[in-house]
């Protein structure tokens, strides 16, 4: 018996991918599990794939309140009211966007409706972030595509090796980071076998990333890849001064990260190599015409940018080893 744990939202994506992982957490017992229109329905009638003895309940504080700490993996703008609804007692990891932004204007700007306020954020690798989740009985979790462009970029402008004010991001995600609700872009037959932008200019995680990162002016293009999970981000900075591939890789190294691996030099990441980790790999080099640097960063969408990141930040939030129930290694073939 180790601590409970409930999981609102469970019978979407990111909800089934934190049941997977708490169902192998050596800590955690999973006492709730609720849904929405699906609520009454076996775990395992959702998500085929779990063999897990539980009934999807309705969504709402009843269900959730005895948990020591909950999961809410709902659409952005629902987990606030939901959140404000559980007692104090109740830790909580926001897998959604409500919580993640400190300014009001950003929040109206991207997302619209009121601003329900910052809650700390949920990226342990970021300095001095650990200590604030550990500390924390509120963590927003980091977006998918913001979790590949910040441990990608934010070392570089603290060095001082980036120029904050010129950041370019092209982004490749797997549709399942679009949620598991039915839409006519997403059927099978739409996606493969073809590439396509999407929120060009307009992505809801440029404000978080420029949170995070302190980057001035930041350009993201977010492609959907045919591929049901997996990011792959190029992130390419004007440097801020005379800087050599040696100087790059030495602050991108993360020196004792159990989930963040910079490759030897000629390795590339791939999405393939990230599958069902809690892991971001990243390579770099330093652009031959145009001496801009180039990093690479692949996650699981699904992993370290959602479900794993989460388990990563609850393990913290409980005192227990900030490792458990995860892993750096991905699936293949």
């Amino acid at each position: 018996m180790g601590a409970r744990v409930a999981v609102a939202g469970a019978s979407g994506y990111a909800g089934g991918e934190v049941l997977r992982l708490l169902a192998g957490h050596p800590d955690l017992e999973i006492v709730a599990a609720t849904g929405h229109t699906q609520a009454g329905e076996p775990v395992s009638s959702v998500h085929p794939h779990l063999r897990l003895d539980l009934t999807l309940a309705a969504t709402g504080p009843q269900a959730l309140a005895d948990a020591d700490l909950v999961f809410l993996a709902l659409p952005h703008g629902e987990s606030a009211a939901l959140a404000a609804q559980l007692p104090a007692s109740v830790k909580v990891v926001d897998l959604g966007a409500d919580h993640r932004l400190r300014g009001a204007a950003a929040w109206a700007d991207y997302y619209g409706g009121p601003h329900a306020g910052a809650w700390t954020y949920g990226l342990p690798e970021l300095p001095g972030q650990r200590d604030r989740i550990t500390a924390a009985d509120r963590v927003a979790n980091t977006g998918c595509y913001a979790v590949a462009t910040i441990l990608a970029l934010a070392p570089l402008i603290a060095a001082g090796l980036a120029d904050p004010s010129d950041v370019v991001v092209v982004a490749a995600s797997g549709t399942s980071g679009a949620g598991r609700t039915l839409k006519p872009h997403l059927l099978a037959s739409e996606v493969m076998g073809s590439l396509t932008p999407y929120k060009v200019g307009a992505h809801q995680h440029v404000p978080e990333i420029k949170q995070a990162t302190g980057a001035a002016s930041l350009s993201l293009t977010p492609v959907l890849a045919p591929m049901p999970r997996g990011i792959l981000a190029t992130v390419t900075v004007r440097p801020a001064r005379t800087v050599t591939l040696a100087d790059v890789r030495e602050v991108l190294s993360y020196p004792g990260e159990p989930f963040v691996h910079l490759l030897p030099e000629g390795a590339w990441p791939s999405t393939a190599a990230t599958l069902g980790a809690n892991a971001a790999l990243l390579q770099a080099t330093i652009d031959r015409d145009s001496g801009r640097i180039i990093v690479v960063s692949a996650i699981d969408n699904l992993g370290k940018g959602a479900a794993g990141q989460a388990v990563q930040c609850a393990n913290l939030m409980l005192g227990l080893p900030e490792t458990a129930g995860l892993t750096a290694n991905g699936v293949a073939p």
